[in-house]
């Protein structure tokens, strides 16, 4: 038996997939949360707490009906990082999430390409009426994507488990215009 995530959509992008994760994509996880990278995600954690962090975002699509696509490239199935709705319980809004595993993904644009995707996912599809992203005020890389998305940074919040972020508040699904296109991508 495969276990997979029903009635996931598939977003795809110019040069991205946008699908659910998948058992697949753990090794790729498990690498990431083994390395540096993941100071801003939770921070670093061995294969087995890896292991329950990967299936808390599975299990996000059962409970929440959405949660993180595993971003890849048409043509090849290998997840460069994770992107989308997300809502943990106690997390202070509905969030617009990102994380590339690898930094030979970064400067590519890929981030920001999956990013608008999602978020119009959550805007059109979902129905938010808002989204945030939750940053730390270290984490410059994510600043910048997140000016470009557009968002204005906001106050301080807990992230619970996490420790607290700076809330960046994305335009509202006003800013899109017919076509599902952003107005200011």
């Amino acid at each position: 038996m495969t276990p997979a995530l029903a009635h996931t959509p598939v977003l795809e992008t110019e040069r991205l997939r946008l699908r659910a994760p998948g058992p697949a994509d753990f090794e790729a996880w498990a690498a990431y949360k083994a390395s540096p990278r993941a100071r801003f995600t939770g921070g670093k954690q061995d294969r087995a707490l890896a292991w329950r962090g990967f299936c808390g975002i599975m299990g996000h699509w059962v409970v929440r009906g959405y949660g993180f696509f595993a971003l890849t490239r048409h043509g090849d199935d290998a997840a460069l990082g994770l992107v989308g709705p997300w809502f943990p319980e106690g997390w202070p809004g509905q969030e617009i999430a990102w994380m590339l595993f690898d930094a030979a993904s970064e400067g590519q644009g890929i981030a920001h390409e999956a990013a608008l995707a999602a978020r119009s996912h959550a805007y059109d599809v979902l129905g938010w009426p808002a989204a945030i992203s939750m940053i730390d005020p270290d984490n410059t890389a994510s600043e910048a994507l997140a000016r470009r998305l557009g968002c204005v940074p906001g106050e301080m919040a807990e992230m619970p488990g996490y420790g607290s972020a700076r809330v960046w508040h994305h335009p509202g699904p006003d800013a899109l215009t017919e076509g599902g296109m952003e107005a200011y991508a």
